[in-house]
């Protein structure tokens, strides 16, 4: 029997199926949510996810989908149907995304497309798809996972970088837009984490050797976001450290640059 601050709650987390977006399920399921929507490609993933989780709780139901959040249309094919068979829907984690890293001169332009297809396209998407019924209810949460790289870009995660960019700037004026009608929106800036993330973004590890002294566990993350769930939070960010840097570069910039070139470029 689970309990705690979710209890009767619905929530949607895409990029279910690894990384933070596992451990967020877990900890939905541990803080009593009612139903869990989990969403990535991998079904497999997705299946043992469930068991593992059905296995803890016998008071939840989790309803799992695959899909790949850069195909639209796929995507508003799920999303219609969370929409019409749930009678309500309290949170959404738009957590899926990815990253490769490359000098911008060299990068792949399907890898381009595609990180702007999932981690700016879909998120807007799967958002606008579950709106109108948060609109409706009166109340919801939307929670939208970005990166300190939204804020603070370094070489060769220009693409990455402005991916991210785009997905606070969509936050920031989204909150605004649907605060009205009782609709939360909050940004989730992690740094590096310990996930299988790098294995696409950075294959020969130099990046994860270089900043392994302020990597997130995926736990901590993943517990600091649902904690989040139902409060007034404009943004998380972790570390500290890297948070500050950013701040620091809104207000330094030419100096930051400098810094950078020596401390942050270690991909």
């Amino acid at each position: 029997m689970s309990s705690g601050k979710l209890q009767g709650k619905t929530v949607v987390i895409t990029g279910a199926s690894a990384g933070i977006g596992r451990h967020m399920v877990r900890e939905c399921a541990k803080q009593g949510a009612s139903t869990l929507i989990i969403i990535a490609r991998s079904e497999d993933k997705l299946e043992r996810l469930k068991a593992e989780v059905l296995m803890q709780y016998d008071d939840i139901q989790v309803d799992i989908f695959s899909l790949d959040m850069g195909d639209i249309a796929a995507l508003q094919e799920t999303f219609e149907k969370i929409k019409w068979n749930y009678s309500t829907v309290d949170v959404l984690i738009n957590n899926a995304g990815f990253g490769v890293f490359a000098l911008f001169e060299e990068a792949n332009f399907e890898d381009m497309k595609k990180m702007f297809d999932v981690n700016v396209l879909g998120m807007m998407a799967a958002t606008r798809m579950l709106l109108p019924k948060m609109r409706q209810q009166g109340h919801g949460h939307i929670i939208n996972v970005a990166s300190i790289a939204g804020k603070l870009a370094t070489p060769k995660s220009s693409v990455y970088s402005a991916s991210k960019a785009a997905v606070l700037g969509f936050t920031n004026g989204l909150r605004m837009e649907v605060a009205p009608h009782g609709i939360r929106v909050t940004a989730v800036n992690p740094g590096p984490i310990k996930t299988n993330f790098f294995k696409t973004a950075d294959p020969e590890g130099n990046y994860v050797k270089n900043v392994a002294r302020w990597m997130l566990t995926p736990e901590d993350v993943a517990a600091k976001v649902v904690a989040a769930i139902g409060k007034r939070k404009r943004e998380i960010n972790l570390p500290f450290v890297m948070s500050a840097g950013a701040k620091l570069y809104q207000l330094f910039p030419r100096t930051v640059d400098k810094i950078a070139g020596r401390l942050i470029n270690k991909k």
